[in-house]
């Protein structure tokens, strides 16, 4: 469970909320919600495939069930991987992968093991790389054009209520409340835009880079393992993709 977002949601609803006050029922209308969920939905519908929504929402679960991975922890694990492959041989290595819980790594290690040539693995690994990037390229890029619609289906809603507000105008007791209501979507979509689809796109492209790291890191040991490098020779190539603090980190073990 990813705290920051459940805290960040928490708290920026919770907030608005009590801004609101004792009035927070007169800011849910139905008629508005439909408009501006329906809308963004259906409009997005329209702008992407149904398979792609999909891809979307499955994506989107890393928001809050992303469990993060420790760059400095696999750099460690591939370097006694490159000692052991040292001392007893690349095919000591089919141990490992089958005991690794990570499916990226364990197929990497196998292909090592089963002598593929080092540029067939680099070639199947990079496709699988680039394949997982467009995936969650394509997740926040929806995530992204729903956070336009969102506002736009806002001000049809406003609309919507303007003119049927403008229809009782020979009743004055009706214009504060319709026009009320004709705001109130303007405001959901100003909320759906900016404190949900918005920050989660954001938090996906955050993610598909830690995720893509790991995997580069991955790849690169156990091609620099295949090639017959040295472990120390490994752990310098591992550690440039590293930010200066971490790398201290894995020296200091």
């Amino acid at each position: 469970m990813d705290i920051a977002t459940i805290v960040g949601l928490a708290g920026a609803f919770g907030l608005i909320a009590i801004a609101m006050g004792s009035g927070v029922g007169a800011f849910f209308d139905f008629s508005s919600v439909l408009i501006v969920v329906g809308g963004t939905i259906g409009a997005s519908l329209v702008h992407y495939r149904f398979e792609h929504m999909k891809i979307a929402a499955t994506v989107a679960k890393q928001v809050f069930t992303y469990t993060p991975q420790s760059p400095t922890e696999l750099i460690r694990r591939l370097v006694e991987h490159a000692h052991q492959a040292r001392r007893e041989g690349i095919l000591a290595l089919e141990a490992a992968a089958q005991q690794t819980n990570d499916p990226f790594l364990q197929r990497a290690l196998q292909l090592a093991v089963d002598g593929h040539e080092v540029a067939a693995i680099e070639s199947i690994l990079t496709t699988e790389i680039d394949q997982l990037r467009e995936r969650h390229r394509m997740g926040a890029e929806i995530f992204s054009t729903m956070a336009g619609y969102a506002p736009a289906l806002g001000m049809i809603g406003t609309l919507v209520g303007l003119v049927l507000m403008l229809q009782k105008m020979d009743d004055p007791s009706t214009i504060g409340p319709a026009m009320a209501v004709a705001l109130i979507t303007t405001f959901y979509g100003a909320i759906m835009a900016n404190l949900i689809f918005n920050p989660i796109a954001g938090k996906l492209r955050s993610r598909s880079s830690e995720e893509v790291l790991y995997k580069e890191l991955a790849m690169e040991g156990v091609l620099s393992i295949s090639q017959g490098d040295n472990p120390r020779i490994v752990e310098q190539k591992l550690t440039s993709y590293l930010q200066p603090r971490l790398r201290e980190a894995v020296s200091q073990k």
